[in-house]
């Protein structure tokens, strides 16, 4: 071999090693984000579902009312587990959250007539008489069955 081959096939060495160590780094890189982003994901699943606790606990203790409850639960479970919001059992979430989804909120809420504001709340009423047993059930099974209780979740 003459040496300008040698040269250049040590030269051709060192690059490839240079771009192998390189490309290592990268991976290195990239895995330490996965595993950032899964402790992150883990850690908002563990808050989603403390969130969940509390407000199905309120739910069943009557310190929130029974349609914005089931409409917060409704939209933490869908956070929280896609499936686990489709369940047959938490359908009565679904069920009023739909059943109220075109109800004006915040300023718009003030800003209706007295008369309109009434029809809605006699609706709530009518709702809840309806699914109160069942969304105190969803309730109940969410805390007693599905959700991790505080000291498994840590």
């Amino acid at each position: 071999m003459t040496p300008l081959a040698i040269v250049l096939f040590v030269a051709g060495l060192l690059l490839i090693v240079a771009l192998a160590g390189y490309a290592l780094h990268l991976w290195r890189r990239v895995w330490r984000r996965e595993q950032q982003l899964a402790a992150l994901q883990a850690q908002q699943q563990v808050a989603l579902a403390a969130d969940l606790r509390v407000l199905a606990g309120s739910l069943l203790d009557e310190q929130v009312p029974l349609i914005e409850g089931a409409i917060r639960i409704k939209v933490l479970l869908d956070n929280y587990d896609l499936n686990l919001g489709q369940d047959p059992r938490c359908q009565v979430f679904q069920t009023l959250f739909e059943a109220t989804e075109q109800v004006p909120t915040h300023a718009a809420w003030k800003a209706l007539d007295k008369t309109e504001r009434r029809r809605y709340e006699a609706n709530f009423s009518a709702l809840e008489l309806q699914h109160k047993a069942a969304a105190r059930r969803s309730a109940r099974w969410l805390l007693d069955d599905v959700l991790p209780k505080a000291r498994e979740a840590a």
